[in-house]
């Protein structure tokens, strides 16, 4: 593999993702939506400019409205139905991708945990990372990662 490039995708193959940058960071969101979605305790999202990853296949997007108010697109395999990515209204110009579907997810550095309110009792979090009980401003998410 290119080391300026990092790659992923979903889980049967037919979406497959490019990405030009080679060290990511983002957070962990126990949301209701980031654990419905990835059917665990929390989902971990990469943040990167819009134009830093390049899709190959076809993403089937559901939109709804967060807690915050903000919509958020999210992106799965049409097939497989593996989350790739999502967008937020209150942060233009970001993507965030799942950590899950990167092929190599060590070049992850999660930086924050939000939405700690919907934590369960029973999961395991790292009590170092900055967390907040719900989204923090989108400036403070762009300063953390």
């Amino acid at each position: 593999m290119d080391a300026e490039k990092q790659m992923g995708g979903c889980l049967c193959g037919a979406v497959r993702y490019t990405l030009t940058e080679t060290s990511l960071s983002g957070g962990h969101c126990y949301c209701e939506a980031c654990r419905r979605s990835g059917g665990s305790d929390h989902r971990s999202h990469a943040t990167l400019p819009d134009g830093a990853i390049s899709i190959q296949g076809a993403l089937t997007y559901y939109e709804r409205t967060a807690d915050s108010g903000s919509k958020i697109r999210m992106g799965f395999c049409p097939r497989c139905g593996s989350p790739i990515l999502s967008h937020n209204s209150s942060i233009p110009g970001m993507t965030f991708l799942s950590v899950s579907s990167l092929d190599d997810p060590e070049i992850f550095t999660p930086a924050m945990v939000v939405f700690t309110k919907r934590e369960p009792f029973w999961a395991v979090r790292d009590k170092d990372l900055p967390s907040f009980e719900a989204m923090p401003p989108s400036e403070a998410m762009r300063k953390a990662v």
